[in-house]
């Protein structure tokens, strides 16, 4: 822990409870705090600028209304993803485009591949190019691989948020792995047949 993080946590605890006395100013500052990264949540989940923006609106309506419920037993910015991702599954099960359908299965263990004398310039790059082959991927697949892969939850997580079972989740992470590889690889044939 820094020396920064309590100071960080008094200040967010200062704002969070004039929050709770309506202080305006106070839940603009946290909107200013947490409104890129939850619009970057947004963005990644609904693969819509527009739909984004009026899932963040009303998730930050959300939080505010539920803020008294707030403990501060964990980072305020955890909690306020929680309530940002529910208003995303809830506005893609609107739309009706999140349908899991995978036979529940054993799944075998992936390796990773990944280099170990790769340049951050070339990882950005890499990381580029799977966030364009996920947007390829179908809704259900590419939402479990984005909460897993860039949000951070487990399959147990992924499972309660989307209301399925851990192993669908498991299941759909694994297919949306191997569709990636499968992508990349034709990506890269691609560009070795280019140059």
């Amino acid at each position: 822990m820094s020396a920064l993080e309590p100071i960080t946590a008094d200040i967010h605890r200062y704002l969070i409870e004039r929050c709770l006395e309506n202080d305006r100013k106070a839940q603009f500052q946290i909107y200013k705090l947490y409104a890129d990264a939850m619009y970057n949540v947004c963005c990644r989940m609904l693969k819509n600028e527009a739909d984004a923006q009026d899932v963040l609106q009303e998730a930050f309506v959300d939080a505010f209304t539920k803020l008294h419920t707030f403990r501060f037993d964990a980072p305020f910015g955890s909690w306020l993803k929680r309530i940002v991702i529910n208003r995303c599954v809830n506005a893609l099960k609107k739309r009706k485009l999140l349908t899991i359908h995978v036979e529940e299965k054993k799944l075998a263990h992936l390796p990773d591949d990944e280099p170990a004398d790769m340049h951050e310039d070339e990882i950005e790059w890499e990381i580029s190019k799977v966030r364009r082959c996920m947007d390829k991927l179908p809704e259900g697949a590419r939402i479990v691989c984005n909460l897993y892969l860039f949000e951070g939850y487990d399959h147990a997580e992924i499972a309660e948020i989307l209301n399925i079972t851990e192993a669908t989740s498991k299941a759909q992470y694994s297919k949306a792995r191997k569709r990636l590889r499968e992508m990349l690889m034709q990506e890269k044939t691609t560009l070795w047949k280019i140059n």
